[in-house]
């Protein structure tokens, strides 16, 4: 058996390689929507396609249990491959709107088979140390959300076809990688059988239960901030007269630098616990939600832009905290389905915060954001019922 010492960087490399997928239509929406000819509503339809495509995934997956049945390396490998096809399909010179969102969806639909499996792969090789290794590896998803914003800063000199296959490339070497060098772990507990109850039975787990009420309202606020980050960077810059912000460059920092509190809330995990750093993280998120308008208003940028990084930091933290409680709290033989059901509950309602925000966006008011608070409390309450 390979030391999982080994193990966990060659998790965390595919899994970047692989999630790079999921944002890759994101840094090249211009040029789609120029070079097919698009009317600019598609910018949104090509967006959300992805997530939708991840969610009916998920729940296709997790309904025949997937994650559970077959082996979690192979499973991973074959979405991977395919999505990398799938994303290829956007260069084909022949696509218009509708194959252009056949494409993304399907490609969104296959990601079902690596985030969540990456995280079940984890949980197949660290018991104790859970915690620690889904920090790494939920941080590698924020540095993949993150990169769309510096690839637009890049991308003026590169054919954006190059984007995709290069991304492409990456997902196929990120499967290859995740079914050569990482077997089945010794935690795995194969589900035999087809079990057509099992979404009753992830939830009928009352500590799992708690611990995935908790993953849905950290889930409310998250997207809907990374979403709208070049959003409120673009509002403060026109309300201060600014006029040199580098939106992208600074969209991917504060985005990226998820990937220091990830890691270092994995880490303070192995002490404290997950619960206490999921409680400490998504409290201070809220705060932060209750306060924005204050901070909105001030005249120095470098205080806001603090601020904005602050929230990046501790708006992510406690997501692999969440998975971590769900992973342990999950009946091992369904643990891959109970991580990509509640995956999917979650992205569900990411779409729910996004529109609301989208429709409120009209005010052209920064209170409009603290409405992100209600999924802070909600999570906390619900964690507190454990």
């Amino acid at each position: 058996m390979k030391s999982s010492k080994r193990i966990l960087p060659i998790i965390i490399i595919s899994q970047f390689f692989c999630t790079s997928l999921w944002f890759a239509g994101n840094g090249v929406m211009d040029n789609l929507v120029l070079d097919f000819q698009l009317n600019e509503n598609a910018l949104g339809h090509l967006t959300s396609v992805v997530q939708f495509g991840f969610i009916f995934g998920t729940l296709i997956f997790a309904f025949f249990t997937i994650a559970d049945r077959f082996s979690p390396s192979k499973v991973f490998f074959v979405s991977a491959l395919i999505g990398a096809l799938f994303n290829l399909g956007v260069i084909w010179e022949g696509n218009n709107l509708i194959t252009l969102l056949m494409f993304r969806f399907l490609t969104g639909f296959f990601l079902a088979g690596i985030y969540p499996i990456g995280m079940k792969i984890a949980a197949d090789y660290y018991d104790k140390g859970l915690g620690k290794s889904l920090g790494f590896l939920v941080g590698a998803l924020v540095l993949g959300t993150a990169f769309p914003h510096l690839l637009k800063d890049i991308t003026s000199e590169i054919p954006w076809k190059y984007v995709l296959i290069s991304t492409s490339v990456l997902a196929a070497l990120g499967g290859l990688i995740i079914v050569l060098f990482v077997p089945n772990g010794p935690f795995r507990k194969a589900s035999q059988k087809f079990d057509v109850k099992v979404f009753s039975k992830v939830f009928q787990n009352r500590k799992l239960r708690s611990a995935a009420f908790g993953y849905f309202g950290h889930m409310w606020e998250l997207y809907a901030f990374w979403t709208f980050v070049p959003v409120i960077l673009v509002s403060y810059a026109e309300s201060q007269s600014l006029t040199h912000f580098n939106i992208p460059l600074l969209s991917f920092i504060i985005i990226g630098i998820g990937f220091v509190s990830c890691s270092l809330g994995g880490i303070l995990s192995q002490k404290v616990g997950a619960k206490k750093v999921a409680v400490f993280s998504l409290s201070l998120s809220g705060l932060c939600c209750l306060v924005f308008p204050l901070l909105f208003s001030s005249s120095s940028e470098i205080v806001f832009i603090s601020f904005l990084l602050f929230w990046g930091m501790v708006v992510i933290a406690d997501s692999p905290m969440f998975s971590t409680l769900v992973a342990n709290s999950a009946d091992p033989k369904i643990k891959g389905t109970a991580l990509t059901l509640v995956n999917s509950i979650g992205f569900t309602i990411t779409i729910v915060s996004i529109q609301l925000l989208t429709l409120l966006i009209e005010f052209d008011s920064a209170f409009i954001y603290m409405i992100l608070v209600l999924g802070p409390i909600f999570g906390l309450i619900s964690l507190q019922r454990n």
